[in-house]
């Protein structure tokens, strides 16, 4: 009798240890958006978060400048306007001879990166400090055009652009970011006519471990199971008959899990195969939410620990939520954003034309 009894006190714990840990499940009906710096000069798709000596966004402009916005600093100013504590520190590394434009960003522990669009393609070893800051890969092509970066870890990262020669532009660091390595086309598939990338946001590259997808404008994904070692490429079903559309953005959950996000920025309100999704690692995608909105967004994450059932959609037409895997989607704001990276399962920082803020999602 006493062991029927300590088997079913023990099936009671088991099952009760269980339910506190299943997540609860979420209805996010509105998005609370807090300015963190607004200048009209600003154009912002280069967005990061610093998880280091500090917790906030790292940013670069498309007018060569890179940006540190540290809430609740030590050293500080305050906006009187909104009463709030926020420490915005901006370095310039244009010149009057050089004026960079910067779509893609990259942060490990240590160091930013950050690469240009247009010839010549100049990727810098970043730093708050001007003195620090360095060129540590320079590319001369009338046709290069980098459009996205990301990092394995802290030795290991890799930035895309459009195609030269038949292929992807895929450069890779394999010492932290001291020096980049190119790869050649025989190391890549065969790319399409002008195949490359949209820097909408810099959501081109997703990474899972040691996997990797990369989105193009032709609609493929290519998907690298070793770091970049080796290739192969997936076709979707996403609208890409136009030089417009194809794949804005790309996000995994896990290694199977993935969704991807584009359409046609220039008809940003048609919402027919413009919402793709896998179970299967990418090998293959399905449309879902088919003529259903949103329309075009040129951003898309996974809210993090929520098992790949919510996700946040962004573009210059407003934020949209889904808690069903990207099946249906909900508006939640027309607050124009460029792009998005989350700080948790309720916060994220936003980027786009004229500001920086940060997001409050609630139930």
């Amino acid at each position: 009798m006493k062991q029927v009894i300590l088997v079913v006190l023990l099936v009671i714990f088991l099952f009760a240890f269980k339910n506190e840990n299943i997540i609860k499940h979420r209805n996010i009906t509105k998005v609370e958006i807090e300015t963190l710096v607004q200048d009209s000069t600003l154009d912002v798709r280069a967005l990061e978060i610093v998880k280091a000596e500090f917790t906030g966004p790292i940013y670069l402009t498309s007018k060569g400048k890179l940006g540190i916005i540290m809430p609740n600093a030590l050293y500080r100013h305050v906006d009187s306007l909104k009463n709030k504590t926020v420490y915005n520190h901006t370095v310039n590394l244009s010149t009057d001879s050089l004026q960079l434009n910067f779509r893609a960003l990259a942060v490990t522990k240590k160091n930013g990166f950050g690469i240009t669009i247009g010839n010549p393609a100049l990727l810098y070893s970043l730093d708050a400090d001007l003195e620090k800051n360095k060129i540590v890969y320079q590319e001369n092509h009338d046709n290069v055009f980098y459009d996205s970066m990301e990092f394995w870890n802290e030795e290991e990262g890799i930035a895309i652009g459009d195609s030269i020669d038949g292929c992807l532009s895929v450069i890779i660091t394999r010492d932290s970011g001291f020096t980049w390595t190119k790869l050649s086309c025989d190391q890549l598939p065969k790319g399409t006519e002008n195949e490359g990338a949209f820097a909408a946001s810099d959501t081109n590259i997703a990474i899972v471990g040691d996997n990797t997808w990369v989105a193009t404008t032709a609609g493929r994904v290519y998907f690298s199971p070793d770091k970049g070692k080796t290739w192969e490429v997936f076709d979707t079903p996403i609208v890409k008959e136009k030089d417009t559309e194809g794949i804005y953005s790309i996000d995994f959950y896990d290694a199977l899990n993935g969704y991807a996000i584009g359409g046609d920025y220039t008809k940003a309100d048609d919402n027919a195969a413009n919402k793709i999704k896998t179970t299967d690692g990418g090998k293959t995608w399905q449309l879902v939410a088919q003529n259903q909105n949103p329309g075009y967004r040129s951003c898309v994450q996974y809210m993090p620990n929520r098992e790949g059932k919510e996700l946040v959609a962004i573009g210059f037409k407003g934020i949209d939520y889904s808690n069903d895997a990207g099946e249906s989607w909900k508006h939640l704001s027309d607050e124009g954003f460029y792009t998005i990276r989350f700080l948790n399962d309720s916060i994220a920082y936003a980027a786009g034309a004229g500001r920086i803020s940060k997001l409050l999602f609630k139930e």
